[in-house]
């Protein structure tokens, strides 16, 4: 029974805090490393299929034609940067351990902007438009909230 109280004090579940909220973060930062591990993964991931996409698309006959597929391109390099910017997120988790808004958002942006180069307009419904018209009005105007609090932050 003494050492089962003296583990629980040692991890921090005894009478004091300060050992539960080392290990808490200890365990957040593994987390958010190990999270940076898979995004780098899935960067690479995206990378390389980039790249063998162009590969394919300008290297095989007939030779050249990106017309009918640069929405497919373009969709991928917006993957990318998504992956990119995602990534970014983690990192300044790891750096603050703040969840950027600001970046949130403009990650979500990234996204939502993809969905709209990539859209296949014969296959959606109106309702289907006018969700992702609400949400990049949605995003924009809670981004030009969240930049000026952030610019009058920086001027006081």
């Amino acid at each position: 029974m003494a050492n089962l109280r003296r583990l629980l004090r040692q991890i921090g579940l005894g009478s004091a805090n300060d050992g539960f909220l080392f290990w808490i973060k200890r365990t957040e930062s593994l987390v958010s490393k190990l999270l940076s591990i898979a995004m780098i993964i899935v960067l690479l991931a995206v990378v390389v299929d980039l790249f063998v996409f162009l590969g394919r698309t300008l290297f095989q006959p007939p030779y050249g034609l990106l017309g009918e597929t640069l929405t497919d391109v373009f969709g991928m390099f917006l993957s990318a940067l998504i992956a990119l910017e995602i990534l970014e997120n983690i990192t300044a988790y790891l750096k603050s351990h703040v969840v950027q808004v600001e970046l949130v958002i403009a990650t979500s942006l990234t996204a939502v902007a993809r969905k709209i180069i990539i859209l296949d307009l014969s296959s959606i419904s109106g309702a289907t438009l006018i969700g992702l018209a609400i949400a990049i009005f949605s995003l924009a105007i809670s981004y030009l909230i969240v930049r000026s609090i952030h610019d009058r932050a920086e001027d006081a």
